[in-house]
């Protein structure tokens, strides 16, 4: 059968390489056709864009943009129509995919949806076209079904794919892990400012600036694979920090804490255990209208799923380096990284537990052998 599997960044990488990974266990003879990154491509199947040729983030980023994103749609509709697929698969990326999908549907060809929009944070007007274009959607967040139960549109709660990539991930020894890349006996501060130019830019400076003031710890960048190391080497300048590219589980998972941008990336830092301060700040345009539609208490998938503050979050205006300094402070002492740990245990729990790759390649496959 063929899959035409659509994902639009980093995090999107990741969860549509484990589903391609399934979908060759349920069906050996699949023939997958993708818009993804590395770790897809690694899999099999045939790459048609990569997603760093389209990471724009924002309102106003995307407007400015436009023309490139019309010209990316076209261009995918004619290479679905040209490869005829038993299934669109979309993950994510909502900006994109809600788009292709309204077409799809109108052409005839089944849409299944893996990791639903954010429409519960804004624009729930959006469900009434997910409804219509979306003929099954796989939820990953707990709360999701209920959202979509008040809308009367059934989807299908698969667990967190984050559980299967974090634990079913090759071990690095700790000790063989420092010395590879330099990192000597400090306790680390992992560092994990985004995957996006304009989001590393506003969030890293904030963060880099406490170097100089926890002098017993070693400061340690997570180099996002979309992104070079000159790119980081201007916004680090002299300051004493090390630097690892595209190893963020490795990295976190030796961290003693970790100052994160607001996204998945908060989940994956808390999976591991890692005690974190969540931070945000976005272009002044873009943050001006998304204060205005999203309506959420939190930014932080922590927070959401446990519906209270597990984590903090300094966002806009908040992430400052004093404000920083005194929440940094508080996730390294013993009784503030204790409790943070017990809240962690009880995320864990509401993710419900392993399996949500090979849960979806399953229902997908039956979904096209139930279309046929």
């Amino acid at each position: 059968m063929k899959y035409y599997i659509i994902a639009g960044e980093a995090s999107g990488d990741l969860h549509g390489s484990n589903l391609m990974k399934a979908i060759y266990k349920e069906d050996s003879e699949a023939d997958i056709r993708f818009w993804g990154g590395d770790l897809m491509q690694s899999v099999g199947g045939y790459l048609v864009s990569h997603y760093k040729e389209r990471a724009f983030m924002g309102f106003f980023e995307v407007l400015k943009n436009l023309n490139k994103v019309l010209v990316f749609i076209e261009f995918c509709k004619k290479d679905i129509e040209e490869f005829q697929p038993d299934v669109i698969v979309f993950i994510d990326n909502s900006g994109f995919n809600l788009r292709i999908a309204k077409w799809a549907k109108k052409k005839g060809f089944l849409t299944n949806y893996y990791i639903s929009p954010q429409v519960w944070a804004s624009r729930a007007t959006r469900v009434k076209g997910i409804k219509r274009d979306v003929d099954q959607m796989f939820v990953i967040l707990p709360f999701e079904k209920d959202f979509y139960k008040k809308f009367d549109y059934e989807v299908t709660f698969v667990g967190h794919p984050l559980i299967d990539a974090i634990a079913g991930r090759e071990q690095v020894s700790e000790a063989e892990f420092r010395k590879e890349h330099n990192l000597g006996d400090k306790p680390i501060i992992a560092l994990l400012p985004g995957s996006r130019k304009q989001e590393i830019t506003k969030k890293l400076n904030v963060m880099l600036s406490l170097v100089d003031d926890f002098k017993e710890y070693n400061f340690v960048i997570a180099g996002a694979p979309s992104q070079d190391f000159t790119f980081y080497k201007n916004i680090i300048g002299n300051r004493e920090v090390s630097f690892i590219d595209n190893k963020t589980y490795d990295l976190l998972s030796i961290s003693y804490a970790a100052l994160v941008a607001s996204g998945t990336a908060t989940l994956e830092t808390a999976l591991f255990k890692v005690p974190q301060v969540v931070c945000y700040k976005g272009g002044f345009i873009s943050y001006q209208i998304a204060k205005r539609i999203i309506t959420l208490k939190y930014i932080s998938l922590v927070n959401l799923i446990m519906d209270r503050e597990v984590v903090k979050e300094l966002i806009q205006n908040d992430l400052t380096k004093s404000n920083l300094k005194k929440e940094l402070t508080k996730i390294l002492d013993e009784n503030h990284r204790e409790k943070m740990f017990l809240d962690y245990f009880d995320l864990e729990q509401e993710l419900g537990g392993k399996g949500a790759s090979a849960k979806t390649a399953k229902l997908i496959v039956e979904n096209i052998k139930a279309k046929s």
